[in-house]
């Protein structure tokens, strides 16, 4: 569990990032502090230094992980949600009834390791096959995928970068909302504080 704290941690810590960015005369040295995501009152925020001297190759590979994860922390909020308010789907995995398999993090150590691998090749298979970044498009923009995802409507320019924007923001909420639902389950087995 601990160690699942510390990644979760080490993986959103792009979402939070300020250090100063010192003038360079290179040209791939760049500022980030009019990128998308900087925000009052952080700002540019990054206390690991991972965009220290980093080229714009570098900050959307670290933009698109910071959003993708961020989606699975919004889908990791919701499931937790719903499975902790006693909502199941019919079925089984392999002899294990899902109405058996609890809710947070004691359903880790229930699902049969065959469900556990049916998840990972799932995650695997999304990730290599699926999910196609579109060339030259901003870093999370799926397009290229063969799935039916991107844009619903038809949105101006601007407003598809305030929605940007907005996605960033919640995902980053969502990062930190399911690691304090993993802690506080952990701390004292109600992951909820408005549940008792």
């Amino acid at each position: 569990m601990k160690l699942a704290i510390a990644a979760l941690l080490a993986g959103s810590a792009v979402a939070f990032s300020p250090s100063a960015q010192k003038a360079s005369s290179s040209a791939l040295k760049m500022g980030f502090e009019s990128e998308l995501g900087v925000v009052p009152p952080t700002g540019f925020f990054d206390p690991l230094g991972l965009l220290k001297n980093a080229d714009q190759e570098r900050f959307d590979r670290l933009r698109s992980v910071e959003i993708k994860h961020g989606r699975v922390c919004q889908l990791a909020f919701l499931g937790y949600l719903t499975t902790w308010s006693g909502v199941r789907l019919p079925g089984s995995l392999g002899d294990v009834p899902m109405a058996d398999i609890p809710a947070g993090h004691a359903a880790v150590f229930k699902v049969p390791p065959f469900g556990l691998l049916q998840i990972l090749l799932l995650c695997a298979v999304l990730e290599l096959g699926f999910w196609k970044q579109a060339e030259g498009s901003f870093p999370g923009d799926f397009s290229a995928s063969p799935l039916p995802v991107g844009w619903f409507a038809d949105y101006s320019e601007e407003q598809k970068y305030d929605l940007r924007g907005k996605e960033l923001n919640q995902g980053r909420a969502a990062m930190m909302g399911i690691l304090g639902l993993m802690v506080h389950e952990q701390l004292n087995g109600k992951p909820f504080i408005f549940w008792g």
